[in-house]
């Protein structure tokens, strides 16, 4: 993939009626973390909403937010020396930003149980975050196939990617 194919996007996913919904949201809550969970909270659905966010071939924000609670999950922390929303995801996290020679490493940051009462466990989020072998968007794929809403999420992307 090189950087003219890498796809920003930021899906929204909830409930409603007992089904899985997934909407586009503005490309530009791809680097603004405050904006992407104010979106979050606005949703109707039972149980709050999943915010899944891919930035180019570099990493993936997932979030969950419900009511005042927010869970939010950074898949490589190496990211904040470059993009604004790893950053404010540190931040948010009260992470400090790796420095220079730290940055070959590549490590996860926040709530490994996001989706633990969905049913994919921190041990099983941590192994497609860190598999290098996989794009941002192919995990949130397999992610979204795993918790029962990758058609609704697989629609949303191709929405918002055209």
């Amino acid at each position: 993939m090189t950087d003219e194919d890498a796809l920003d996007f930021a899906i929204v996913v909830f409930r409603e009626d007992d089904h899985w919904e997934a909407e586009m949201l503005p490309v530009a809550l791809t680097s603004d973390l405050r904006g992407l969970i104010h979106a979050l909270r606005q949703q109707p659905g039972e149980g709050g909403a999943i915010g899944l966010v891919a930035v180019g071939d570099d990493f993936f924000v997932a979030l969950r937010v419900f009511g005042e609670r927010v869970s939010v999950f950074l898949s490589d922390i190496t990211a904040a020396s470059e993009w604004p929303l790893a950053r404010q995801v540190l931040d948010y996290l009260d992470v400090p930003v790796p420095e220079d020679e730290e940055l070959d490493i590549v490590l996860p940051a926040g709530d490994l149980s996001v989706f633990a009462d969905l049913g994919l466990d921190e041990m099983e989020l941590g192994a497609l975050s860190g598999d290098e072998d996989l794009y941002p968007d192919e995990v949130l794929y397999s992610i979204a196939a795993r918790l029962g809403f990758r058609d609704p999420f697989e629609r949303a992307v191709d929405a918002a990617t055209g």
